[in-house]
């Protein structure tokens, strides 16, 4: 009953201030699953799942469906608006062989519009996202230089993944170390949303010069989808945005 009263007196909005806090009547909403981000836009109400893992709070990515009846709501544009944007963090959930098999947690750099966009993409604030995308790509597997693409987003077969901002300018590093995410350079616009992530360092092998961001755990989940039979069975089953980094 007590918990049932801390629910029932809570107001229906909260604000991102409480959310950060986390005080405990905050605590047992999010465990109990009663407070979600939402937006509304031509395409309807979305909603988003916040959940809190291991003193993570995850705003997961945005669904077409309105929150359950009794959820606590806070405003997608608020609870981003609320972050630092020099220190962004993002995850993605891969599983394959009917199972999830881990989550992945990349750190974005600053001043750049490929991870301004990685954040739209692992948010769904457009409409589109990674959630249910597959990985189509091993590079160099087992050699120096290893590296995994996903992010098709149209095909989910490596043809499309359309940008949805233009990325060409920005603060971009040259690195070939494993872990390091960047987007490729070779196909265009037409495929400007997919991503690589590098799973061996290069040793010798000439350097990527559009990094945006590096693993900063679960790279062994990707090494390990790398070492999959087919690469193509590695789904994104989620992804989203930590909140208190």
């Amino acid at each position: 009953m007590d918990k049932i009263n801390t629910i029932t007196k809570m107001p229906q909005q909260i604000t991102v201030e409480n959310l950060l806090e986390m005080s405990q009547r905050i605590k047992t909403l999010v465990e109990d699953g009663l407070v979600f981000a939402v937006q509304e836009d031509q395409g309807g109400i979305r909603s988003s799942r916040i959940t809190l893992e291991n003193d993570q709070i995850y705003m997961h990515c945005l669904q077409v469906q309105p929150p359950p009846p009794h959820a606590h709501t806070l405003q997608v544009s608020e609870v981003l608006g609320a972050m630092d944007p020099s220190s962004t963090l993002v995850h993605l959930d891969l599983a394959w062989g009917g199972s999830t098999r881990g989550r992945v947690h990349i750190r974005l750099s600053p001043n750049t519009p490929a991870a301004r966009q990685f954040v739209l993409l692992c948010t769904g604030q457009t409409g589109v996202s990674y959630r249910n995308t597959k990985l189509h790509r091993v590079w160099n597997k087992g050699r120096p230089g290893e590296w995994v693409e996903g992010g098709d987003y149209e095909g989910k077969g490596g043809a499309g993944g359309a940008g949805i901002i233009d990325i060409s300018g920005g603060q971009y590093r040259e690195s070939g170390r494993a872990g390091d995410v960047r987007w490729g350079w070779y196909g265009g616009a037409a495929t400007a949303a997919q991503f690589a992530i590098t799973t061996r360092d290069c040793e010798g092998v000439v350097p990527f010069p559009t990094v945006f961001g590096e693993v900063v755990s679960g790279l062994e989940v990707v090494r390990a989808a790398a070492n999959h039979s087919d690469i193509t069975q590695v789904t994104v089953v989620d992804c989203g945005i930590v909140l208190n980094q």
